[in-house]
């Protein structure tokens, strides 16, 4: 299926630095617009959020009171689209049918509340078949996505129902291109409505799962084969981190941008291949809200601009001065405050010893 070329997803603010979206996952427990905001501080273009408690399932009762400003700071700095991540909870592809049923709900109220803060993605992991089979856990993602699309009307939400790729770990689906493409397929038997359908590569997760990415030629491949069966239109959002973890190995650890096991070499053709510029990318790199989300975004624009020889990375938070410096910051503060008590105990402990100590000195002279 040949991809219709779209037009570069950067906002306007972007124009000489990248030529496509370069949004962060950040926090919204500060609040949305603070959250809004750091992300253009830091020099990101769009925002990943969670609407609610990541490991939970329960969600909001209500909508937050600062939506309709939160909206008006994304147009203000002229952000890309925004991106809802899902819980963690979530499991299309697994056989139990209370899990299921809370997974169901639980994306049918994010793709519900979605047209309220402005998102036009709700990404989820799509799950594991927890050993009965690839081609069962396949079925039972396309019945779930066909029952969530059901539950919600298109004219009630206009987000995206975006599927997102898996390192393969504990039977997840979606490792390779090949399973993407099955769960495609078996959608599309079951007539789910694919215009409402998107999916996402996360190139952790990827190098995780053992697919070669870590030069122009391997990621060329890759966008090949999408391609092929899906089509490159479909491919609407990237979360773009690097891996702490070894190629293959099936395991999901994210690492700071040239820092990990990915590398500069095929985190720079990602970041700048042409046939990707319509896509949302977005950061999931570890840190965020300690100063990295800053050195991330920067360290992305050397990659897409064609700088391989990134600096090491720094052996300290970015952004959190040393002590002594009389510029701690909150987080500093809170990490000094916090090695207070055991410092005290020690400090107890210590004087304690001594006065057994003296005690004992003065009982000695008096039976000599």
């Amino acid at each position: 299926m040949a991809a219709t070329r779209k037009k570069s997803s950067a906002p306007p603010a972007a124009a000489g630095r990248l030529d496509r979206m370069l949004g962060a996952h950040l926090a919204v427990g500060p609040g949305l617009v603070k959250a809004a905001d750091r992300a253009a501080a830091v020099g990101a273009m769009g925002l990943q959020i969670f609407t609610g408690n990541p490991t939970g399932w329960a969600r909001r009762a209500e909508l937050p009171k600062e939506l309709p400003e939160f909206r008006a700071r994304m147009k203000e700095h002229g952000f890309g689209p925004l991106a809802v991540h899902a819980a963690y909870l979530a499991n299309l592809a697994g056989p139990r049918p209370e899990i299921r049923e809370k997974s169901i709900a639980m994306l049918q109220h994010e793709l519900r509340v979605a047209p309220a803060y402005g998102a036009s993605f709700v990404n989820v992991h799509i799950g594991s078949h927890l050993g009965t089979g690839v081609e069962a856990g396949v079925k039972r993602v396309a019945e779930a996505v066909d029952q969530i699309l059901d539950g919600v009307p298109a004219d009630a939400s206009d987000a995206l129902l975006v599927l997102e790729n898996s390192a393969g770990g504990g039977n997840g689906i979606g490792e390779s291109i090949d399973e993407l493409i099955a769960i495609h397929e078996a959608m599309g038997k079951r007539r789910v409505d694919m215009s409402r359908i998107g999916y996402c590569l996360d190139s952790a997760h990827l190098w995780g799962a053992g697919v070669e990415m870590d030069d122009l030629e391997a990621v060329d491949r890759v966008i090949r084969e999408f391609d092929r069966k899906i089509g490159l239109e479909k491919l609407v959002m990237i979360h773009y981190n690097d891996s702490k973890a070894p190629h293959g190995s099936k395991l999901d650890r994210h690492q700071h941008i040239g820092g990990g096991e990915v590398g500069a070499r095929g985190l720079a053709a990602l970041i700048s291949h042409p046939k990707l510029a319509h896509a949302a990318y977005y950061l999931e790199t570890p840190g965020m809200e300690e100063g990295w989300d800053k050195l991330n975004v920067e360290r992305t624009i050397q990659l897409a601009q064609g700088n391989l020889k990134l600096k090491p990375l720094p052996a300290e938070v970015p952004g959190v001065p040393k002590a002594g410096t009389g510029a701690f910051t909150k987080a500093a503060a809170a990490n000094t405050r916090s090695t207070k008590p055991v410092a005290a105990k020690k400090a107890s402990v210590k004087r304690a010893v001594s006065r057994v100590a003296k005690r004992a000195a003065k009982r000695s002279v008096k039976r000599r």
